[in-house]
């Protein structure tokens, strides 16, 4: 295999990027739908299976804590078998997995289904991460991450509306169904754009070498930091568009499933922030941008407190925005300061990332159940003041040589 250089790097403008971009892009809308499609159908599952908002929740808790340490071996199964086939063969399962379970005979079949997802769609989002910070040259490599993150957002929007429209007419079963669909012909247009790799070297570390390569990243003074504010981010996000449905479709309000379904459209605004405030902060320096974007998502779950349907939608948008900035920042900012252990940093990144939307999503059902909305607020706001706080602390943190942004 060729050395690396510079020319062999995709620069923004080239067809290779806008190919890369396509495929991620893709590779987002699947992961984000397969995964997240259920969060409006919870109230679904508590009525026709007579389960708790927190039980509910279980079905995507399970999930992602699966994916969580799923991820933390998907980066070595790739170094072994290639950043590409991985991701493909991830996909693809998943979508199969997810399509399979709207035929699930019980709740704990379905449970069972949702588990084994887990599993399967680890094998894309830290190797997808991998792929960007190894093919990229420094100054794109922001922007692509905030378009694939762009993609996650439109994943999570399309899968919320497509299974909550379709549930109203065909019961969560065929919503669940629709979206199943939606990922494999999101495999296939990832499987058939994505350029091979050309700074990959297949190789496989001993079990000892590979805990060594994990360690390596809490060395650095700020990728530990910015694994927490993973877990804190996601851990938010998940719990308000958790049990924000709840609240929706229940009295004042009392939103049918669809209506619900089509609020969470709000989610097309991360579409827009992940990829402005990924290049905003690869121009001006991440720890320059990083803290708006928490404390935009803090004022957010402010204005979901009020009583008025316009305002809690204002609140879930700026919730939204925020998350979708924070991560697309945080996510090529631990890319970039990993240097010789992009695998190992991104995995753990997605692993604390995906432990917090596990614990934290399943913790917020125990305030619903006692404090209603009002004490699902109250632990978020706990939650992301605490992310603020830590991010207004990486302001300080040094640059590594050679890049600001970093």
């Amino acid at each position: 295999m060729p050395e690396p250089n510079a020319e062999k790097w995709i620069h923004r403008g080239t067809r290779e990027f806008r190919d890369t971009n396509l495929a991620l892009f893709a590779a987002g809308v699947a992961t984000f739908g397969l995964i997240y499609c259920i969060q409006p159908l919870m109230p679904a599952f508590s009525a026709e299976y007579g389960v708790s908002a927190a039980v509910s929740a279980l079905s995507l808790s399970l999930t992602t804590i699966v994916l969580a340490v799923g991820l933390l071996f998907a980066g070595a199964l790739s170094d072994r078998f290639g950043r590409k086939p991985v991701m493909v063969a991830s996909i693809l399962s998943s979508a199969l997995i997810v399509l399979a379970s709207a035929f699930a005979p019980g709740w704990t079949s379905y449970l069972v289904a949702r588990t084994v997802l887990g599993l399967t769609v680890s094998g894309l989002p830290a190797v997808a991460m991998t792929y960007l910070s190894e093919e990229m040259d420094a100054e794109s490599i922001g922007l692509a991450m905030g378009l694939y993150i762009s993609g996650n957002a439109i994943g999570g929007l399309g899968g919320r509306v497509v299974a909550g429209v379709v549930a109203e007419y065909a019961g969560w079963q065929g919503g669940v169904a629709a979206v199943g669909v939606v990922g494999l012909v999101a495999g296939v247009i990832f499987w058939r754009s994505l350029p091979a790799s050309r700074h990959f070297t297949p190789g496989g570390a001993a079990f000892g070498e590979l805990m060594r390569r994990y360690a390596v990243p809490f060395r650095d003074r700020g990728l530990p930091w910015l694994f927490i504010e993973g877990f804190l981010l996601l851990g938010a996000f998940v719990t308000v568009y958790n049990f924000l449905g709840y609240r929706l479709m229940a009295p004042p309000f009392n939103l049918s499933q669809a209506a619900v379904g089509l609020i969470f459209g709000i989610y097309v605004v991360g579409m827009f922030s992940s990829a402005w405030m990924g290049d905003l902060a690869g121009r001006h320096g991440r720890r320059r941008v990083f803290w708006t974007a928490v404390a935009l998502m803090l004022a957010g779950i402010a204005l979901t407190l009020s009583t008025s349907l316009a305002l809690i939608f204002v609140g879930l948008g700026l919730v939204t925005f925020g998350f979708f900035g924070g991560h697309s920042i945080a996510s090529s900012w631990v890319g970039r300061r990993a240097q010789a252990t992009k695998a190992q940093a991104s995995a753990l990144y997605l692993f604390t990332y995906y432990v917090g939307s596990s614990l934290c999503g399943a913790v917020g059902g125990l305030f619903y159940a006692t404090d209603g909305w009002a004490g699902v607020a109250a632990f978020v706001g706990v939650l992301l003041v605490l992310a603020l706080a830590i991010a207004l602390g990486l302001r300080r943190l040094q640059p590594l040589p050679g890049n600001a942004a970093h």
